[in-house]
């Protein structure tokens, strides 16, 4: 249908300027735009995006559009608005208006004319037919508007500049409009590891092969935490970006299938591939080279597939054996740095006998369509059909190539559902599907006659939803830390104190606290008949041994109380540096009667205590009585030889010894004179030791 349209525009500035345009143009159903001032626009039976000329730039000066959009019957339309930036110096004819209705019976929406407009509310018409009218005339700024439309009931429609930081929620389901390749907005990354939080929503939905630029869709997205690098690649005539770490990433679910067919993993055997003709050649080196269909495998080493010429009436053919579902087909070069060939444009034929070809079309379109191929040799670039095909026969079939026609491929798909028989053996591309996508988390398998919402792409990244499986996780973790954390600190403990009781070897058989000076000094402080409770001090084994080496004697291990008692009465007066502990009680005459820790046979004496030295212990000295008189040979005591007729000369010829630190002395009870009486001193106090039928004395 033709039409002659005329628009004129009355005197501006200081003259008048008589504006004729005459537009011829082919209609499509009630879906057309005419005029010199429209932009990009995708007219979709559903949904669609119009744009001024030039957008995102300044429009021209002194133009004109119109669009007539019309939707089935029974529906209303509505739109809204990614950008609105109209300068306003003259409404008069500079403005952006919405009508219900196409032709002259139409009636005004609302009118826009300003800069950086605001309009975020949807704004729907009264039918299901709209005509929107865009008119400029002289300015000197504004980038014009960019707006996408669609049936009223997708209330949730987003417009093709809507962003993944824009939508707070980690789930969600939009509805994206048709013609959102209009969009100069770039992306980032791929599938299936996800797309950067800042890329476009539905241009990255068309690069995915979620939704098709033609009919826009429903997508269902789940947002995630960033990843450290994202992939460039070329998909659906989207070209991603490459980039470096963010915050955050979206990818897509749907429930259509997306796995690979076979090509690559030799799962489809050389026998199922075929082709229109091969490419030999031979050269003076002996060389020769067959690029047969063999060699048409995605990512397998070596040349790939050619014909023997170059021309529109090549093909290479797959043999599925069975049908199948085929959503999308992966295509590269040579892969050969010295043979750079590729297939830049093809188209796809498919058949269920091999006999009966069908040229793939996009939906709602009597256009065979034409992909987009491979921009280098090297490099992978994936199509997707939206609507899928279900065919057991696909043919490539190259129309555009760089030097010579040459190809690898993998065709993307999955198993037709055994639900329903086929009755009919003419393959077919699946219409659009009209029934509600089912709700986030279910998964339904895909319905014959209906369009597969492409494959089931997931973010590698994004921990599955697994219900109790993480709440049983989120207990059993805990316990095991929990578990694991007092296993290691029980070895720990039990290695620190054995170390501990290694290295306590050799030293008083003391309680740690019992061998500070801070116990020391408060024994001080507490009472005398407390500390008298307190454990005897006792030497370890160890400190024995070193004596042991003297000779084989035996030897008394005293283990008094802190003070020795006094066994003579009546002394009641002792040196500062005293050994025995001070008389208390009424009857200082009075002792113990149990003089000694440990029982002590008539015949043996007891050991004299001997006074400490003024930087000695605060306690007094266990004595070891050599009963043997032996040579102490190299010891450390130098005692005379006349000391081993102690058993006849009484007890003033006792000997002591002592693993004291000081060396080089002999050690008596009471110094002698030159006749060996006794003779005491003023500083110190000597017990002397009693036999058991004398009565307890004191001298001075």
């Amino acid at each position: 249908m033709g039409r002659a349209v005329m628009v004129g525009r009355g005197p501006t500035g200081a003259g008048v300027l008589v504006l004729s345009i005459l537009i011829n143009l082919t209609t499509e159903g009630c879906r057309a735009q005419k005029g010199d001032g429209c932009g990009p626009s995708v007219l979709g039976p559903s949904s669609g995006t119009l744009s001024s000329l030039g957008y995102p730039g300044t429009y021209p000066n002194d133009t004109v559009c119109e669009w007539e959009i019309s939707v089935p019957r029974g529906n209303r339309i509505h739109f809204r608005f990614a950008e609105l930036d109209i300068e306003d110096s003259d409404c008069q004819v500079n403005y952006l208006r919405l009508y219900n209705g196409i032709g002259p019976e139409r009636s005004e929406i609302v009118k826009y004319c300003g800069l950086g407009l605001k309009v975020n509310e949807l704004i729907e018409a009264t039918g299901n037919q709209v005509t929107v009218q865009f008119m400029s005339g002289t300015h000197h700024s504004g980038r014009g508007f960019y707006l996408s439309y669609s049936t009223t009931e997708h209330t949730d429609l987003i417009t093709c500049l809507h962003k993944g930081t824009d939508i707070p929620e980690a789930e969600f389901s939009k509805y994206c409009p048709a013609g959102c390749l209009t969009s100069t907005e770039e992306i980032s990354g791929t599938i299936p590891n996800g797309y950067r939080e800042s890329s476009p929503l539905c241009v990255a939905a068309i690069h995915a092969g979620v939704v098709s630029n033609a009919e826009g869709g429903r997508i269902y997205v789940v947002s995630s935490k960033g990843i450290p690098h994202y992939e460039a690649t070329l998909a659906n005539n989207v070209t991603s970006t490459g980039g470096t770490l963010s915050n955050s990433l979206f990818t897509f679910k749907t429930n259509g299938c997306y796995g690979t067919l076979g090509l690559e993993n030799s799962g489809v055997a050389d026998t199922q591939l075929s082709a229109s003709s091969v490419w030999e050649w031979s050269n003076n080196m002996g060389q020769h080279s067959v690029w047969a269909p063999s060699g048409a495998r995605l990512k397998k080493a070596g040349p790939p597939w050619a014909p023997s010429q170059s021309n529109q009436n090549q093909w290479l053919q797959v043999d599925l054996k069975k049908e199948k579902r085929i959503t999308g087909i992966t295509t590269t070069g040579s892969t050969l740095r010295e043979y750079q060939y590729y297939v830049s444009a093809y188209q796809v034929l498919y058949s269920s006998d091999s006999q009966q070809w069908n040229i793939y079309r996009e939906a709602n379109s009597t256009q065979d369509k034409v992909f987009k191929g491979n921009i280098n040799y090297l490099h992978e670039v994936r199509n997707n059909f939206i609507p899928p095909i279900e065919a057991r026969f696909v043919r490539i079939s190259p129309t555009q190539w760089q030097q010579r026609i040459a190809l690898k491929l993998e065709l993307l798909g999955c198993a037709i559902p055994s639900a329903r028989p086929r009755t009919d053996l003419r393959p077919r591309m699946l219409p659009p599907s009209r029934h509600s996508p089912p709700s986030l988390g279910t998964k339904r398998p895909p319905h014959l006659g209906q369009t597969t919402h492409t494959p089931d792409i997931r973010n590698t990244t994004m921990p599955p939803h697994t219900g109790k499986d993480v709440a049983l996780a989120a207990v059993l973790v805990p316990v095991l830390v929990m578990v694991l954390t007092g296993l290691i600190l029980t070895v720990v403990c039990a290695w620190h104190w054995r170390n501990r009781k290694k290295s306590s070897e050799g030293t008083y058989d003391l309680p740690h606290w019992d061998r500070t000076d801070w116990w020391k000094s408060m024994k001080q402080l507490l009472p005398s008949k407390m500390v008298e409770t307190e454990d005897s001090v006792r030497y370890s084994s160890s400190e024995v041994g070193r004596l042991t080496g003297r000779g084989a004697v035996p030897r008394l291990h005293a283990e008094p109380a802190e003070y020795a008692q006094p066994l003579v009465s009546g002394v009641t007066t002792l040196g500062a540096r005293s050994t025995f502990k001070p008389d208390e009680g009424p009857d200082p005459g009075y002792s113990d009667p149990d003089l000694y820790d440990a029982p002590i046979s008539p015949d043996v004496y007891h050991a004299y205590a001997e006074p400490l030295p003024a930087s000695g212990s605060e306690y007094a000295t266990p004595i070891v009585v050599d009963m043997g008189c032996h040579p102490s040979g190299g010891s450390s005591l130098n005692q005379p030889s006349t000391v081993c007729s102690f058993m006849g000369a009484g007890p003033a010829a006792l000997l002591t010894r002592t693993d004291s630190s000081q060396s080089g002395r002999s050690a008596y009870d009471t110094p002698k004179n030159a006749t060996g009486q006794v003779t005491p001193t003023e500083d110190l106090t000597y017990q002397v030791p009693q036999s058991s039928t004398q009565k307890p004395s004191g001298h001075s």
